[in-house]
């Protein structure tokens, strides 16, 4: 009789796992963004659950729930916003379980699914590679896997080139041969990231002088937020301009443009300001408007205290950060190209043209569409954030929409209301960075294979806009 009853238990078993088998092998080729979500909430969970052993704390004890998962979203979605100290909280095991949640950030919610997907199906179906061209860049149904390869190896590459620059650096700096290993590989993958965390005590303001530490962390955010279809086309089209994709022309001129106009705006805004830059040599200011002007596109370092800036810096420094990097790639914010096309498609209603050109290329209409839906659910959710905020905190609405946009933006530079909203405030704030991480992602993959072609026309009727 038991040996009856085992047997039974362990089919049951075996049924179940196949089961489980079953629906998972169906989400992964039928409902890829789904499992995006779910990958990213299960990384979350695992890396809370490390953070909030005492060995993860520098005095022993465990750290509370709101604070650990704070964390672990803030590293997961390569955020690098803190409710505490990264340098005195977190042991060396917290800081290592801290920076492995940042690389698998860095190797994107996208990267990541459709790896599992693989390692469950062993095959993408049509909507996993639908997800994946429209979220990658993959450019052929059939280019998916190789795709996957060269976002891996890129990011190792990069992160490997920025480890060899920094380490010395960080040696000649004075530290040990240790020390200086251990913050060279830290700083170089939370800059490709763009994830913000810092092991030092005051962040990087200690090296506000030293521009060997500074260059490679600026130029590793800086080429993170290309993104990887744009790397893509640069490994086979190389410096043939011709053979570059629109995307790619249009995430570069945009990142550019924002790039400069930033550095300009920031260094106009605080070039007197005696609480950044104020008394700092023309040299220095130059350099901290270059670096800001980085950080502010989703970086998240900061050499000044950015609760010192001005209201004009602050709101110049919302706009760029609402705007974000470059799609698919490790920065945040509704991204360059979503900005190109609604500025394209603004001067062409100007114009009075019937499409929207530029660089010798038409965009279909559907792009304009989807443009706007990821504006409306980047708006919807800062405004819906900043407003619960507004219930938990006195802070002044400037200093906490600055903070609703850092994290849906996944930028992590703050001006200190994540560490004063308390436990409600924190969960609000970490879904909002979980959102933002994912959200813009989900929603266009989410649209594009939902996509189909209608059979009938209605009447045109336009109703009056403005």
């Amino acid at each position: 009789m038991n040996t009856g009853s085992e047997s039974s238990a362990l089919q049951r078993a075996r049924d179940l796992a196949l089961q489980l088998r079953g629906r998972a092998r169906y989400a992964a080729g039928h409902a890829p963004a789904r499992v995006a979500l779910l990958v990213f909430a299960a990384a979350t969970l695992v890396f809370t659950g490390l953070l909030m052993l005492p060995v993860a704390s520098a005095n022993g004890t465990r750290t509370a729930l709101p604070d650990a998962l704070f964390t672990a979203v803030s590293a997961v979605t390569v955020t690098g916003l803190t409710t505490v100290d990264t340098a005195e909280h977190w042991s060396m095991f917290g800081q290592v379980v801290i920076l492995v949640a940042i690389q698998t950030g860095a190797l994107g919610v996208v990267t990541i699914a459709l790896l599992l997907a693989m390692m469950v199906t062993r095959k993408l179906g049509v909507s996993s590679r639908v997800f994946a061209k429209e979220s990658i860049g993959a450019d052929g149904i059939g280019s998916v896997g190789r795709l996957l390869r060269v976002v891996v190896t890129t990011t190792f590459i990069i992160e490997g080139v920025l480890a060899l620059l920094l380490v010395p650096a960080f040696i000649a700096s004075g530290e040990s041969f240790g020390l200086g290993l251990w913050h060279g590989v830290f700083y170089a993958i939370s800059a490709f990231g763009n994830a913000g965390f810092t092991p030092h005590a005051g962040g990087l303001a200690v090296f506000a002088d030293n521009p060997f530490v500074l260059m490679p962390i600026a130029i590793g955010v800086f080429v993170g937020s290309f993104g990887f279809p744009v790397f893509l086309n640069l490994i086979r089209a190389k410096w043939t301009r011709h053979k570059w994709t629109l995307h790619t022309k249009l995430t570069l001129i945009t990142t550019t443009v924002l790039f400069g106009l930033g550095a300009l705006a920031w260094a106009g805004f605080e070039w007197n300001n005696p609480d950044t830059v104020g008394n700092e040599p023309w040299g220095q200011k130059i350099g901290h408007a270059l670096f800001a002007s980085t950080m502010l596109r989703s970086g998240g370092f900061s050499l000044v205290d950015m609760e010192s800036s001005t209201a004009t810096t602050m709101l110049l420094s919302d706009a760029l950060m609402f705007v974000g990097g470059g799609s698919a790639s490790t920065a945040g914010g509704i991204k360059v190209t979503t900005l190109a096309v609604l500025f394209l498609a603004i001067v062409a209603e100007a114009k009075g043209t019937r499409h929207t050109n530029t660089l010798g290329r038409r965009l279909p209409d559907g792009t304009l569409r989807l443009a706007i839906s990821v504006v409306f659910l980047g708006a919807t959710l800062v405004f819906v954030a900043a407003a619960l905020l507004t219930v938990v905190s006195d802070a002044k609405l400037d200093r906490i929409l600055f903070e609703v946009i850092s994290a849906f933006a996944t930028c992590g530079l703050s001006v200190g209301i994540s560490a004063e909203v308390g436990a409600f405030g924190k969960f609000v704030l970490s879904a909002l960075m979980l959102m933002g991480r994912v959200g813009p992602i989900v929603l266009a993959s989410a649209l594009a294979v939902r996509q189909r072609r209608e059979l009938y026309t209605l009447p045109v009727e336009r109703p009056i806009i403005g």
